[in-house]
């Protein structure tokens, strides 16, 4: 059976980082904050979506951030997308392009890392 798509990432964050998670997902990257399911709720961290892009931010004891494992958000301007970042106080470090790709990349509050793509 092929595997038909993507439904969600899911990344770790520490206890008590909910609303860091809301100033970076919500606030800075426009990211909608969706209610988890009633049976979740209970375990922290929070969900949220763009279009088709949904990430889950989950509760981890021992939270050790991503540092090489990462999700890769497609932007249609990158050097727009990385000043706003900037006027966010939100840091970037920009890779050299991949066939077809500029890309940057960012961390969220927790040090997760975080790729941004630009088609060319």
């Amino acid at each position: 059976m092929p595997i038909l798509g993507l439904d969600h990432i899911q990344l770790a964050m520490p206890a008590g980082g909910e609303d860091k998670a809301r100033a970076f997902y919500a606030q800075i990257l426009g990211m909608g904050e969706v209610t988890k399911p009633d049976n979740l709720i209970e375990r922290g961290g929070c969900w949220f979506e763009l279009g088709t892009v949904k990430v889950h931010l989950g509760v981890e004891r021992g939270f050790a951030p991503a540092q090489k494992a990462h999700p890769a958000f497609l932007v249609d301007d990158l050097a727009a997308f990385l000043t706003m970042l900037a006027q966010h106080q939100v840091e970037a470090t920009e890779d050299e392009p991949l066939i077809g790709y500029l890309r940057a990349y960012i961390n969220d509050p927790f040090g997760n890392r975080i790729e941004l793509m630009q088609k060319l």
